[in-house]
């Protein structure tokens, strides 16, 4: 969907730049739009680079087990249905931990190892468990105390205070994060009432 609303805004820009007869516009839009997103990435992968090496010292370090023993109690309440010591439920203490401290790349197969994990708990394979849309909705959400990829991007594009958007990242993931959590209890229990 998103490809097609691309495509349609690149052809309305076409369409109109033929229009005005300033068709020329459009070409060298191409070119120093092309230039400058080369320009960007290649800068990116130092500072990529940086703060994932930053993380892989806190991974490292054992610094996300302790982060991992506070979000223990939270993840108990969060998936009931998982058992306290089961595979599911270390991937979902990994992959919330890694969201939490902007390691999305680490995050990912986790994500992946947990469902993979719940899935194996599910006694209706084809339908969804409670536990799983849970965890879908909060790693959607995704709760981050340092917006690692946004920094890097703003420190690329030039910006001054590249981490100046911590604190608005967090108010703003803190009320995903909320929001997740109420849409998922609401229609966690509205399912429930109907089923009666």
């Amino acid at each position: 969907m998103v490809n097609l609303l691309w495509a349609g805004m690149i052809l309305i820009a076409i369409f109109v730049a033929g229009i005005n007869g300033r068709i020329d516009i459009i070409t060298q839009s191409i070119f120093s739009s092309a230039e400058q997103a080369v320009g960007i990435a290649l800068s990116l992968i130092s500072i990529m680079a940086f703060w994932l090496g930053i993380m892989k010292m806190i991974e490292k370090s054992g610094f996300i087990h302790v982060v991992i023993f506070f979000l223990k109690p939270l993840a108990h309440w969060l998936f009931p249905g998982i058992p306290r010591n089961h595979k599911a439920m270390n991937a979902v203490l990994m992959n919330m931990s890694a969201n939490l401290l902007g390691m999305g790349n680490a995050a990912t197969p986790f994500g992946i190892k947990a469902m993979e994990e719940l899935q194996k708990m599910n006694h209706q394979p084809d339908t969804a468990t409670d536990d799983m849309c849970t965890f879908l909705a909060i790693n959607t959400a995704s709760l981050t105390l340092i917006p690692t990829t946004v920094i890097a991007l703003r420190a690329a594009t030039g910006s001054q205070n590249p981490t100046d958007i911590i604190g608005t990242t967090i108010i703003a993931t803190l009320c995903s994060t909320a929001a997740a959590v109420f849409l998922d209890r609401f229609f966690r229990y509205y399912n429930r009432l109907k089923k009666y």
